[in-house]
């Protein structure tokens, strides 16, 4: 191909200089047509091909190549077909005949005009996009993929992050919730995917059926729910973008906090801190731009939103519940009793009626069991044999005080002693450990090792008064020598006090 100096010289020759189309073709050895192309171009035009390229042996398979391209588009990425594979089913599957390079060319083309073309957005103010991914953090020393949770508003770039430990409908509906009360308002419209958290099912007509319990979300606060296209993040390509700045910008390094609570206090801070940036091609910075996404906002509606998972369940006959593979305890008098179980991000509440029986931080793990030792305690006190062998009672690390009171009372009443120290041990169902601790320790070094005066000296701690024993009524107790009174012991005392 001829370059754009010497089109220069044979348009100066020919158009300044005068000289002929023939002459310049003889001066500069080129064909006359390139002649007339350098004085129809001022630079070289490059290869324009006329006619159509004509495949001979392709022609024929062409169809077959487009419905395999087409094809592709509905699947998996990873599983999409390489020229090879196309090239290999032509020959097994249809007799091709032709060549590698001829099927690489076509297969080219083909693929840039089947690419999607996309149109720049505008967004007015009050609109919202939320989205999932995923990190890596460290909660509490253990390394675990958390769940990362963005609410996006794509007219001022302001968003919210937190992280979860996984991914639930539970998750989806906090995560709203904590947005909300950050952003101080509630966005008109929400874009989403297609997540079976929030979404039950797509209808025929494209409208997607809501989960009973996203439905509850957008009934409290009367948000519009709209959702992209199955499969293409590009609808909401904003929030998209903002779940990968947030993973390279909050969470590196892997981030590393004794909870999720405290982690998800420090993206708060880094949330805020991001509003004092301006984003390229924006007039102001993001905290700027926000005052007009808050005032097209709704108000946060009145009320309380609970964003949990209600299911009924029954208590096993060891006072056990079942949730999400993991089981949960309960008192013992429920054994076998209908009960409510709501599931939040971070704790389980269990009911009964319209009575709150039991709370426990939240697990994670596959079959775990999450016990409350109090709530054995009762039946504990009816087969104190099982004591020593009680699970729900493994791994509570209680005070060495009343592992000596234990010791004492069965040294002094024997298999009875047992049952007296299960029943100091129920005083916490009632009283603060510091009071049931203070008056086990109070009564050792009092030598009233019985559940009445533990009890009689919890009260008195709780109650602030000095404490008054009436011993007579338990013939286990040392009884104490008290000698009578006489009246040389006073005069005694008078004659002390006036020396002194």
């Amino acid at each position: 191909m001829y370059g754009v100096h010497l089109y220069e010289q044979i348009r100066v020759a020919v158009i300044i200089d005068g000289m002929s189309r023939r002459a310049a073709s003889r001066k500069f050895g080129v064909h006359r047509d390139t002649v007339n192309k350098a004085l129809s171009h001022s630079v070289p035009p490059g290869y324009r091909r006329s006619k159509p390229v004509k495949r001979p042996k392709l022609d024929p398979y062409t169809g077959v190549i487009d419905a395999i391209l087409q094809q592709d588009l509905e699947v998996p990425k990873k599983q999409r077909h390489t020229i090879q594979r196309i090239f290999d089913r032509l020959k097994d599957e249809y007799g091709f005949d032709g060549g590698y390079t001829t099927v690489r060319d076509y297969v080219g083309d083909r693929r840039l005009v089947l690419k999607e073309a996309f149109v720049p957005l505008a967004h007015a103010p009050g609109h919202a996009q939320v989205d999932f991914g995923e990190a890596q953090v460290v909660i509490g020393g253990v390394q675990q993929t958390a769940a990362v949770f963005v609410m996006s508003l794509p007219y001022s770039d302001d968003a919210f992050v937190q992280v979860f430990p996984q991914e639930t409908a539970e998750a989806w509906c906090e995560g709203h919730v904590r947005a909300f009360k950050y952003f101080d308002g509630v966005p008109q419209t929400i874009l989403y995917d297609n997540s079976k958290r929030i979404v039950a099912r797509i209808l025929g007509d494209g409208k997607r059926q809501r989960t009973q319990m996203f439905s509850g979300l957008v009934s409290h606060y009367l948000f519009k729910d709209r959702f992209g296209r199955p499969a293409c993040g590009n609808d909401k390509g904003k929030v998209e973008n903002l779940v990968g700045f947030a993973r390279r910008n909050f969470l590196v390094p892997i981030p590393r906090a004794t909870s999720f609570e405290k982690l998800n206090a420090k993206l708060v801070r880094d949330c805020r801190k991001r509003r004092d940036r301006q984003m390229r091609g924006k007039d102001g910075t993001v905290g700027e731009r926000f005052e007009a996404d808050r005032c097209a906002f709704r108000d946060l509606p009145g009320g309380t939103y609970e964003a949990c998972d209600r299911r009924s369940g029954q208590a096993t006959s060891q006072a056990l519940v079942r949730y999400r593979l993991s089981d949960y305890s309960v008192p013992s008098a429920y054994a076998h009793r209908q009960v409510l179980i709501k599931g939040f991000v971070d704790k389980v509440v269990i009911s009964c009626g319209a009575e709150e029986i039991a709370r426990h931080e939240r697990s994670y793990e596959r079959d775990d069991i999450v016990f409350y030792p109090l709530h054995y305690l009762a039946l504990l006190e009816k087969k104190p044999g099982a004591l020593d062998q009680a699970a729900p009672l493994k791994g509570w690390n209680l005070l060495d005080c009343f592992g000596e009171f234990r010791r004492r009372a069965e040294g002094r009443m024997g298999k009875h002693g047992k049952r007296e120290y299960i029943q100091v041990l129920r005083l916490l169902e009632t009283f603060p450990m510091k009071h049931v601790e203070r008056a086990v320790r109070d009564a050792m070094r009092l030598q009233t090792i019985s559940y009445d005066a533990v009890k009689q000296l919890t009260l008195c701690a709780v109650e602030k008064r000095p404490a008054r024993l009436n011993l007579e009524r338990y013939p286990n107790l040392p009884k104490a020598d008290v000698a009578t009174t006489k009246a040389r012991s006073y005069l005694a005392l008078i004659r002390e006090r006036s020396v002194a």
